[in-house]
């Protein structure tokens, strides 16, 4: 790889992280809403009687905290200036907490829960695919896991309904809602990690089971593909040993795609499978989320989609630096 390579591929991860501020902060403002006139409606739902003095004087304060009392020009100019320092504002809805903190407190439940989820299912999915696609899967694979390949096409969020009525309503094995129990204090204590697996069981297999499919039929289709390669015919031709060429020649080379699609994967983690933590009130980004459209607070969905964006270019950056070392045969160097 050479220096001209990464510095034009650090460069284009800095454009794209500009032009995602810049839509970011423009489309909110095209829809016409007034944040400050929602949170004044959101007060009078909630029974606060609020004068028309106090409705001015509250217009104006927020406006003043929020900045939307400045020019449009210079909104954007400072919200540059916040972005590059990962410097998302307050929260309209839940102020006087900033967008930072809260993202603080649900990015991990998030990361954890879907991060653990998704790699899961990749090396379930990966490596079953690959078994049937060698013709060496065990009689239970063969017979089972093409009910997985139907699973695929079920969204998360629906298999985390089905999961969510049998197993925690009709057969009440599992919590119905929560990332611990009510009234447990989050604390560094075994047992208090004990409870957040237990309550991350359905999530974690709404997202599996909907993902393994994928993945596995993913993993076939390039498993049958390659089989016909001069280099296997050249394996086997060696009389190298069943499970050499497989996973050195046929997995190493089948995999490659499979790798960029993870890729893509762990960088929509925030917000590919986020409507799983609506279903079980999971407290992550999904939430957050869902509280933020019906506020319509700005910096909120400014911080998150912004964050989105940033983390699948930056995915993208780091597989696209090292797939040399997946795939010798790649080569960044300039002719």
């Amino acid at each position: 790889m050479t220096l001209e390579y990464f510095l034009r591929r650090l460069l284009q991860f800095f454009v794209i992280a500009f032009l995602a501020a810049t839509i970011n902060f423009f489309f909110p403002r095209m829809s016409g809403q007034d944040p400050i006139q929602q949170k004044l409606f959101q007060l009078q739902s909630q029974g606060v009687n609020v004068s028309s003095e106090e409705v001015a004087g509250l217009v104006e304060t927020y406006n003043r905290k929020f900045g939307l009392d400045k020019p449009l020009w210079r909104q954007y100019l400072n919200y540059l200036g916040d972005m590059a320092r990962f410097d998302f504002g307050y929260s309209i809805s839940d102020y006087p907490s900033t967008v930072l903190s809260l993202l603080r407190r649900s990015v991990p439940w998030t990361v954890g829960l879907l991060l653990t989820a998704t790699l899961i299912s990749f090396a379930i999915g990966t490596l079953v695919g690959a078994l049937l696609a060698w013709g060496k899967a065990p009689f239970f694979l063969r017979t089972i896991f093409p009910a997985f390949f139907t699973f695929s096409a079920v969204p998360f969020y629906l298999m985390g309904i089905i999961l969510l009525y049998v197993f925690a309503f009709r057969i009440p094995i599992f919590p119905l809602f929560g990332g611990f129990s009510t009234g447990r204090i989050p604390e560094a204590s075994f047992s208090f990690a004990l409870n957040i697996l237990y309550h991350s069981i359905l999530p974690a297999m709404a997202i599996i089971l909907a993902q393994v499919g994928f993945w596995a039929m993913g993993m076939r289709s390039m498993m049958v593909t390659i089989q016909g390669e001069d280099y296997m015919l050249q394996a086997e031709a060696k009389g190298l040993r069943g499970p050499r060429i497989f996973y050195r020649y046929a997995m190493r080379n089948a995999i490659l795609p499979q790798i960029t699609g993870l890729a893509l994967s762990l960088g929509t983690i925030i917000s590919g499978a986020i409507l799983v933590e609506v279903v079980f009130s999971y407290p992550g980004v999904g939430s957050i989320l869902l509280k933020a459209v019906r506020g319509f607070d700005w910096f909120v969905i400014q911080g998150i989609v912004f964050l989105v964006i940033i983390s699948v270019a930056f995915t993208m950056l780091v597989i696209d630096l090292i797939y040399p070392l997946l795939d010798p045969r790649i080569s960044y160097r300039s002719e």
